[in-house]
């Protein structure tokens, strides 16, 4: 019995656990730097580290990688879910459905403070919770990750200004002029 072939993202993942497992090899040998290579190193150990840096990411739906669509530029992005609503926000799950005027839905919705035309902020109410959850664990890290442009289907409502929570994108907190100081 022959095994499925692994479609595109689970390809891609499979591809980054084995470069992960390379890396931490290399970094208990003491080989891997994450800085600039040192002077002295090989052709094997630049190669490596090059590997280290590039495989710092977090594969997800909606990551623009195996998508053919345009990148969607977001300052921030928040998840509402039953049970599990940001920190700060003094609501529960169904009060703020009801306030961004959309129905509660067990998988619950992301936000995605974006802009529009002419830098218009505004903030989108959009089903894609699985890709911003991806986009968290990227940010996390301090890596500039923006999803594709959500598909009109997963779109539900388009406010004016950004409302609600706000986790900041690290790109995001360049554009609007606050690297370096609190986020309030």
């Amino acid at each position: 019995m022959s095994t499925p072939e692994p479609d595109e993202l689970d390809y891609l993942r499979e591809i980054e656990r084995l470069a992960h497992d390379v890396t931490v090899e290399a970094s208990a040998e003491g080989r891997l730097s994450y800085a600039p290579d040192p002077p002295d190193a090989t052709p094997f150990q630049h190669s490596v580290n090059a590997l280290a840096r590039a495989v710092r990411a977090y594969h997800f739906e909606g990551d623009g990688c195996v998508e053919d669509r345009p990148l969607l530029e977001l300052a921030a992005a928040a998840v509402l879910k039953p049970g599990a609503v940001p920190a700060g926000l003094d609501e529960d799950y169904e009060q703020a459905c009801a306030r961004f005027g959309v129905e509660p839905r067990p998988e619950g919705w992301a936000l995605w403070h974006t802009w529009g035309k002419g830098g218009l902020q505004v903030t989108m109410v959009v089903s894609a919770v699985a890709t911003t959850e991806g986009l968290f664990r990227n940010w996390a890290l301090g890596r500039e990750f923006d999803p594709v442009e959500p598909l009109p289907s997963q779109i539900a409502l388009v406010h004016r200004g950004w409302s609600g929570p706000m986790t900041f994108a690290p790109r995001g907190v360049r554009r609007i002029g606050r690297e370096g100081t609190p986020l309030a």
